[in-house]
């Protein structure tokens, strides 16, 4: 099993025609089963053309209806791409992947009103994406240094994602799925989701955890690991040295009234029983020691 996306997944590209879509869906295409996973893209106006040998339709719907797929992943600039997730919720996608940065705030607020009550899971925006070790990736993530193993990964910063797979591969370890959550104020799935589902895999048997300073959601996944959790978590938390109420890469990335410090979600992680690492590059040592145990 892997968690969200498998090599049965079907995948189309919003905004595959421009340079960024492109570029990462032709990368996408060469990991693993990616020829079969991506079955077409969407740009409007170029619908009933072929590109990267994919079919092109002008809307969601009907690249669903044509395609059978089940999961849409968004390159769409970021004053239309709220809206790109609005039409492929519409449309009735079991996943939205936005890798998008810098969408609007206020668009967002309106975007994640509109999917109440929608079965629709969003992962975004300004994510890396996700990947499942050697059958599919979709998002930005750099696919050679994934291979297939037992840990899980859920991330906040995108950089730190590929570098917490980096060390376990160093270390002979492979990762289950590896999910980039983003560290926008208004997005989809939290730390806490993720965690959930990750303790129900039986093919995850640890996970690391990386969040960033701002916010309340390493905290609250914290509590609840402590209160569910079956299976070891290490974490780290980006942005530790960064100064109070300085941003540290993204929106949500920010500490407010004194909430939020790298100190305190480290505090409340460790309470949790959670083992921390000090620093990015033992992540991995972290997370085979709390194994081990």
């Amino acid at each position: 099993m892997s968690i969200l996306i498998n090599k049965n997944t079907r995948v189309i590209v919003q905004g595959i025609t421009g340079k960024t879509g492109a570029f990462h869906a032709e990368m996408s295409q060469a990991y693993a089963f990616g020829k079969q996973c991506y079955v077409g893209g969407v740009t409007p106006k170029k619908g009933g053309t072929t590109f990267l040998d994919m079919p092109v339709f002008n809307n969601v719907a009907e690249a669903k209806a044509q395609t059978g797929a089940n999961v849409s992943v968004i390159y769409v600039p970021p004053p239309f791409a709220a809206a790109a997730i609005d039409e492929a919720v519409d449309a009735g996608m079991e996943m939205v992947i936005c890798i998008t940065e810098g969408i609007p705030v206020r668009d967002m607020i309106r975007t994640r009103h509109k999917m109440q009550g929608k079965k629709t899971i969003l992962l975004g925006p300004n994510c890396p994406g996700i990947i499942t070790s050697d059958e599919i990736k979709i998002g930005i993530m750099p696919g050679h240094i994934f291979k297939k193993g037992p840990i899980g990964v859920v991330s906040k910063s995108g950089t730190l994602t590929y570098e917490a797979a980096g060390q376990l591969g160093a270390l002979g370890v492979g990762t289950s799925t590896v999910v980039g959550v983003g560290g926008d104020p208004v997005n989809g799935l939290k730390h806490i989701d993720v965690l959930k589902m990750f303790n129900d895999d039986p093919q995850t048997e640890a996970v690391i955890m990386v969040g960033e300073i701002g916010g309340n959601d390493e905290e609250t996944a914290a509590e609840w690991v402590k209160a569910n959790m079956k299976k070891p978590v290490v974490g780290f938390i980006a942005g530790a040295t960064a100064p109070e109420g300085k941003r540290m890469g993204h929106a949500g990335a920010i500490i407010s009234g004194g909430k939020g410090t790298a100190q305190e979600k480290i505090a409340v992680m460790e309470a949790c029983g959670i083992m921390v690492a000090r620093n990015p590059g033992e992540m991995a040592k972290t997370l085979m020691a709390a194994w081990k145990k």
